[in-house]
């Protein structure tokens, strides 16, 4: 019986060695995060607007759009910028910001220096509307299609490679129906 006592730990290696390998290589990306909002409405909201005026979900409906959480302060924004710019300029994608917890001169000085791709932007000071999509930080990335709902969500900035890949072929689709 002593001695069984010994394979104990070893038992407990073997299991928790299997149970990292199937994680491993289950094909899951770990890079994805569930939503609980895909295929659901946006959520509700009413943002003052960088500009002018006021952004509301309400703006999300009738034609397909991406929304795009983003923040001055946020080292990685800075470098999905040029493919934002690219989705609006090149591929004519109607692209909505939201500034994320940034004050509304650093986000202008922001986009001033870097290019406005964002038809409008919305100014969440508090939070609340990235609480709301369910935000995990900035950049992330949401696609909304003609009637309003989540189709996609992207956590992270948006690369070239994901752009031509999985975006443009979603949102060509999206346009059609």
């Amino acid at each position: 019986m002593r001695r069984l006592v010994f394979l104990v730990p070893l038992a407990l290696f073997l299991g928790l060695a299997g149970w990292f390998a199937a994680a491993l290589f289950s094909g899951r990306d770990p890079r994805e995060l569930p939503s609980a909002l895909i295929d659901k409405p946006a959520p509700d909201f009413d943002l003052p607007s960088l500009a002018e005026g006021r952004l509301s979900s309400q703006s999300l409906r009738g034609q397909v759009t991406v929304v795009n959480f983003f923040a001055s302060w946020c080292a990685p924004c800075r470098v999905e910028h040029p493919i934002l710019l690219r989705m609006a300029r090149q591929e004519k994608i109607r692209v909505i910001g939201i500034a994320y917890k940034d004050r509304p001169e650093d986000s202008r000085r922001f986009l001033a220096e870097l290019g406005d791709p964002f038809l409008t932007t919305g100014i969440d000071r508090d939070g609340r509307t990235g609480i709301d999509f369910g935000l995990y930080g900035v950049p992330e990335t949401y696609v909304i299609d003609k009637q309003g709902r989540i189709r996609k969500r992207i956590v992270g900035p948006v690369t070239p490679a994901l752009l031509d890949r999985e975006l443009l072929p979603l949102l060509r689709a999206l346009e059609r129906s």
